[in-house]
């Protein structure tokens, strides 16, 4: 059964940029030969880390969606614990958070179209009493 999942992973700051690629590219095949697939990839550049790791302040954050079996995720995890440059990742699945967002928007559209039904007819009716006040006498 295939699934989404956030990968982000940071590596060290003074990495040769085409180091990362070649990286990021292992990282593709890797998810491509296990019959997975990449939905995106993004490059958020270089990051002040919140505490420090491995004796470094700041990283290069990469951040991929992906989609696919456990499996997969396994061997990513795996291969990034043997990766040197590699300070720190996270694997998070997101499908069933998609999936409870999608149902909770669901939900409100259905009841702004409830209530927005019965509020056009007292938009109407509105007005009417407000004309029929008079002003108060000084």
């Amino acid at each position: 059964m295939n699934r989404t999942y956030e990968l982000m992973f940071i590596v060290r700051p003074d990495m040769a940029d085409e180091d990362l690629e070649k990286l990021i590219s292992t990282l593709e095949t890797t998810v491509t030969s296990a019959s997975g697939s990449i939905k995106s990839i993004d490059r958020m550049g270089k990051r002040r880390l919140a505490y420090m790791v491995r004796k470094f302040r700041e990283g290069l954050y990469i951040l991929m969606t992906i989609e696919g079996a456990g499996t997969v995720v396994h061997e990513l995890e795996r291969r990034l614990r043997v990766t040197e440059p590699v300070i720190k990742f996270l694997t998070v699945r997101i499908d069933e958070e998609q999936k409870r967002l999608e149902k909770i928007k669901k939900l409100r559209d259905a009841k702004k179209k409830v209530s927005a039904q019965p509020a056009a007819p007292a938009a109407e009716e509105a007005p009417a009493p407000a004309a029929q006040e008079t002003p108060a006498t000084a």
